[in-house]
């Protein structure tokens, strides 16, 4: 049963009046397919204005190979869309608002890193590298350094030393830093020897704007370290020479170019450069906050608190839990993106987990369900190009809504179906990205909307997995919010969801929370707000809506849930052997 919340504390809040000056601060959100700027009152996060950046190269499919899961992204993308965004914003919002601009903050998917010459140039920016993907930034979803990843895990449990993935729940991904650089080092001889040093897409950013690039003196997020690089105070910073050189030689030499400190996404990196100033439109003396990964900030705008599972819902989730340090202990959670201090609230333990395909595995089966229209239908004679790109575009808008209509009309399993989500492996628990998805118990009978459920109960069922590994670990989920576009949009998935969880779920109100907590780190990095929890308290959009489960459905879905288990033990075992 879906509800709107009627306590005050969910509601929004009502607007300051006559605050025509107070503090307007920016947040930037990175996301996969497109970057989302917000200006923000600072006083009580009043959204003041937002504009909405598509990268035009990653929309025409360029430097990607999806049979390869190679997934890049050129830097002119992300410094298109800073200028197209800032500026569009700026003019959307009430006269004078450049003035009352004093903070901006910047969050990224991730890990997402670039190779970068001496100077903190992407080697994508200059013209022997331009049209090279290797010279690009590596999208978090790109699935190419497998075995380099085994490698590191290899390493790790067998070479006799520190086990450096202990504090990354004890698996190193394919998605992470290291080995997206081992796996470019060992393909590319060209931009090995060209490159100096690697950064993250959210340290990058922040440096462009600050006109600081030197690689050894950007500071770097403690967020993108400790979950992706492997660096820990407990190891004196990254891991150490000797063991990188034992995953593989090619990584000899670059720790000692890369980072040693790092910092939290409350600390102040600088103030705009003046080219950048007056690129944007803005005063110099706005100051620029430290980067960090979208989920983790977008679990601040969605007023994360200790002991709150936060999921951003979106193409993958990222699930958010912060506990105080006296709560965590020396536990290690094992299987999980990593715990890192301060990685998501300072003064907190960050923990993160997710799933590397949600709404992905929908847009999948779209995907297969649209082959006619786009093989068949683009090609006939008797119909001109306007008018297929006129239906395709009506069919492919209707979809998913038409399938969720469908679909809610069953029942738990309708027709027998069970699905497993991973058709772009598993983040979590226990990362392995060579896992693939399936569908066991199709029959004639079988249709669509049966097939949709049964992928709409598999993404349930691995959600589930997340929240019973911090359990089974001894860190207590007390309650869940989401947040994002599966959380606003997809009424059917969320209920499912809860149903499968048995728990309630609150849905945040902002539909730009990533961009919103990225906000609320620029109004205390430039010292509007004196915490990071102050901020939250001031400007929290609230919850919009709240997901309560169903006891019939809950009880059916855990018989459900032991075959969706079976499946996924059989399937692993099948990898694995």
């Amino acid at each position: 049963m879906r509800k709107t919340p009627k306590s005050p504390k969910t509601r929004r809040k009502p607007k300051t009046a006559g605050a025509s000056r107070t503090p307007l601060v920016i947040g930037m959100d990175y996301g996969t397919d497109s970057v989302r700027c917000v200006i923000v009152d600072a006083a009580d996060g009043h959204e003041v204005a937002s504009a909405v950046h598509n990268y035009g190269r990653w929309a025409r499919g360029l430097y990607c190979d999806a049979a390869e899961n190679r997934f890049r992204q050129h830097p002119d993308d992300y410094l298109d869309g800073i200028r197209e965004t800032v500026r569009e914003a700026l003019a959307q919002a009430p006269a004078g608002s450049a003035a009352r601009v004093r903070g901006i903050s910047i969050d990224t998917t991730g890990s997402t890193p670039v190779a970068v010459d001496r100077a903190g140039t992407p080697l994508s920016l200059r013209p022997e590298f331009r049209d090279n993907p290797n010279a690009m930034f590596v999208l978090w979803k790109d699935h190419t350094a497998i075995e380099e990843a085994a490698r590191v895990n290899e390493t790790a449990r067998g070479w006799g030393g520190e086990n450096f993935t202990r504090f990354s729940g004890g698996v190193y991904s394919s998605e992470w830093f290291w080995a997206k650089i081992l796996h470019i080092l060992r393909t590319d001889p060209a931009v090995r020897e060209a490159a100096f040093s690697w950064v993250e897409h959210c340290d990058w950013m922040s440096a462009v704007l600050t006109g600081k690039t030197d690689p050894l003196a950007i500071p770097r997020s403690r967020c993108a370290a400790g979950h992706k690089a492997m660096w820990n105070e407990a190891f004196g910073g990254l891991p150490s020479e000797d063991f990188l050189v034992r995953v593989d030689p090619l990584l000899g030499g670059l720790r000692k170019r890369l980072y040693r400190q790092t910092v939290t996404a409350d600390a102040a990196v600088g103030t705009l450069s003046p080219a950048w100033a007056r690129e944007l439109g803005l005063r110099r003396d706005v100051v620029v906050g430290s980067g960090a990964f979208d989920a983790h900030m977008g679990a601040v705008g969605g007023q994360i608190e200790p002991h709150v599972l936060v999921k951003i819902m979106g193409t993958s989730t990222c699930d958010m839990l912060i506990a105080p340090h006296a709560d965590v202990g020396d536990r290690l959670i094992a299987g999980i993106c990593g715990q890192v201090d301060g990685s998501i609230v300072p003064g907190m333990v960050g923990m993160e987990a997710g799933q590397s395909a949600f709404g992905d595995v929908y847009a999948w089966f779209k995907t297969v369900l649209m082959w006619p229209l786009d093989a068949i239908a683009a090609s006939h004679e008797r119909i001109d190009k306007r008018t297929h790109a006129r239906v395709r575009r009506a069919v492919s808008d209707r979809v998913l809504p038409e399938l969720a209509r469908a679909a809610e009309k069953l029942g738990p399993g309708a027709g027998g179906l069970t699905a497993l989500d991973w058709i772009n492996g598993r983040r979590t628990p226990d990362a392995n990205q060579a896992l693939t998805g399936a569908i066991a118990g199709l029959r004639m009978g079988t249709d669509a909307a049966r097939i949709y459920r049964a992928l709409v109960e598999a993404t349930a069922f691995g959600s589930r997995r997340i929240s019973e590994r911090f359990d089974e670990q001894g860190v207590k989920v007390k309650s869940v919010i989401a947040l994002g576009g599966i959380a606003s949009k997809s009424p059917f998935v969320m209920q499912v969801v809860a149903d499968v969880l048995n728990a309630g779920i609150k849905v945040v109100r902002s539909q730009q929370a990533c961009a919103l907590g990225a906000a609320m780190f620029a109004a205390v990095v430039a010292g509007v707000h004196k915490t990071v929890q102050d901020a939250q308290r001031a400007m929290g959009s609230g919850f919009e809506a709240e997901y309560r489960p169903s006891p019939e459905r809950a009880a059916e879905y855990d018989r459900l849930y032991a075959r969706y288990q079976s499946l996924g033990r059989f399937v692993e075992q099948e990898t694995v052997s």
